[in-house]
C-alpha cells in the first residue's frame, strides 16, 4: 500500500529534496511498482509523479489518460502538446535541487537505471541533478512484510524438501537399473511443487557432469542428458506460493551418484561452501555490529575465498541477487563483478548467496537464501546450508 508519510520521511532521510517517478509503456517497472500499478494497467502515454520531502506530490498525465494517477494522493496537472509536458516536468521540479530518479550514472547499475537518458537530460535542464533512487526503491519495492516473509518461509520448507524427493528419485531408477534423465528429474520436481502448491517462473535446473559446469544450463527435451551411476548432478530450484505477493525460495545442491564421492568433487565443493560462508558471516558481522553494509562488500567476502584457492577465473557470475515476487528481485544484489553494487543490503530484504566453480567438466555451487528481518537478524532459510555432495547410493 502507497504510504506517503513514510516515503517523505525516507526521501528526506536520504538527503533529496524529492523522488520523481516516471514511466512509458512499462520500462520502468520499478516507478509502476511503487506506486501501484499493476501489470494490467496498460497505460499508452507517459506519466510523472513527483514526491517532495516535504509537502503534496504532484501529478502530470496525458489528455487521455487523465485518471492514471488517480488512486495516488496529490493534485494532476493534464498534458497534450509536448512543450506542455516539458513545461510540466519544469514545474513538479521547481524549487528543488537534489531529486531521486531511476537513474545510475554510466549506467553503472542496470537493475536501477531504467529512466532513458533523453528524460534525465529534461529533467537536468530544468536545473536539478538527478541521483540514483537505488536505496528508496528498495524500501518501497523489496522490503517484505511479516505476510511475505511467513509465505518464504513456507516455501522454503518445500523447497528444500524437493531435494529429497529428487534425490530419492534418481537412487530408485539407477538401483533398479531403469533409465534417468535430466528432463525426468526436472518434472519430478515440478510433480513435487504442483503437491504442495508452489508455483515457479520456470521448471528448474537439473544438470549432470559437463552441465553443471554451464551456470545457466537448462535441461530441454532432446538436449537433456542420461543421469547414471557415477555421475555429478547439480540441481538449482526455485519456487513460491501460488497465492498473491507470495516470494521465492531459491536453492541450489549437489549430489553424487555413487558410494563414496570422489576428492575431485569433494574439493572443489568445500572450497565453494567456505565462500558461501563466508558471504553469510560478512552479512552477520554487519548487522551485529550495526555497520552498513553495500552488495559489493557481501560479493568481495565470497570472492575472496575462490581466489585463493586459485579459482577465481572460473567463479564467473556474482555471488548472490536480491529475491522477491520474481526470483531475481528489485532489492540490492551481492555483485562486486557484472556490477559495483552500492545499494544497501536492508533489513526486510531477502536475496541468494550462491557462489560457484565451474570447471570444463564439472560445476559446484551452494545457493542459501538471507532474510535480514525488521529487527536486523539475519536469517539463513531452506534448512541447514549443504556441508557435504549427497551420495545417493551410499
Amino acid at each position: 500500500m502507497f504510504n506517503l508519510s513514510a516515503m517523505q520521511a525516507a526521501i528526506a532521510s536520504l538527503g533529496f529534496d524529492g523522488w520523481l517517478l516516471y514511466d512509458f509503456r512499462g520500462l520502468n517497472v520499478l516507478a509502476r511498482r511503487v506506486v501501484g500499478l499493476g501489470d494490467e494497467a496498460m497505460l499508452s502515454r507517459r506519466w510523472f509523479y513527483y514526491v517532495p520531502a516535504r509537502g503534496e506530490p504532484r501529478k502530470l498525465v496525458h489528455r487521455i489518460e487523465p485518471h492514471s494517477l488517480d488512486h495516488l494522493p496529490g493534485a494532476a496537472q493534464p498534458y497534450l502538446r509536448w512543450q506542455e509536458l516539458e513545461a510540466g516536468v519544469a514545474a513538479l521540479v521547481k524549487g528543488a535541487k537534489r531529486v531521486a530518479m531511476e537513474y545510475v550514472p554510466r549506467n553503472a547499475n542496470p537493475y536501477v537505471s531504467r529512466v532513458d537518458a533523453g528524460t534525465i537530460e529534461l529533467v537536468r535542464s530544468c536545473g536539478v541533478e538527478v541521483l540514483p533512487s537505488g536505496d528508496l526503491v528498495q524500501l518501497f519495492e523489496a522490503c517484505w512484510d511479516d505476510d511475505q516473509w511467513a509465505m518464504h518461509l513456507e516455501a522454503a520448507k518445500h523447497t528444500r524438501s524437493a531435494y529429497d524427493a529428487a534425490f530419492a528419485f534418481i537412487a530408485d531408477h539407477v538401483r533398479g537399473g531403469r533409465a534417468v534423465r535430466e528432463t525426468d528429474v526436472q518434472h519430478c520436481i515440478m510433480t513435487h511443487f504442483k503437491t504442495h502448491g508452489l508455483v515457479t517462473d520456470h521448471p528448474p535446473i537439473c544438470a549432470v557432469g559437463a552441465h553443471s559446469g554451464d551456470p545457466h544450463y537448462s535441461p530441454g527435451p532432446g538436449s537433456d542428458a542420461p543421469i547414471k551411476e557415477g555421475d555429478f548432478v547439480l540441481i538449482d530450484l526455485w519456487a513460491k506460493l501460488d497465492r498473491p505477493r507470495a516470494v521465492y525460495s531459491d536453492l541450489t545442491w549437489t549430489c553424487f551418484v555413487g558410494n563414496e564421492v570422489p576428492k575431485k568433487y569433494v574439493d572443489i565443493f568445500q572450497v565453494v561452501a567456505q565462500a558461501r560462508d563466508a558471504a553469510i558471516a560478512r552479512v552477520q558481522e554487519a548487522f551485529r555490529n550495526q555497520q552498513p553494509l553495500q552488495g559489493w562488500q557481501v560479493d568481495q567476502a565470497a570472492r575472496a575465498v575462490i581466489d585463493r584457492a586459485g579459482y577465481g577465473k572460473y567463479f564467473c557470475h556474482r555471488t548472490g541477487h536480491s529475491i522477491g515476487q520474481e526470483t531475481h528481485g528489485n532489492g540490492a544484489n551481492m555483485d562486486d563483478l557484472e556490477t559495483h553494487e552500492e545499494r544497501r543490503v536492508l533489513p526486510r530484504t531477502c536475496f541468494s548467496i550462491e557462489p560457484g566453480i565451474y570447471l570444463p567438466e564439472f560445476g559446484v555451487r551452494s545457493e542459501v537464501n538471507v532474510f535480514v528481518d525488521a529487527k536486523e537478524k539475519v536469517h539463513v532459510t531452506g534448512g541447514t546450508p549443504q556441508t557435504a555432495i549427497v551420495p545417493l547410493l551410499r
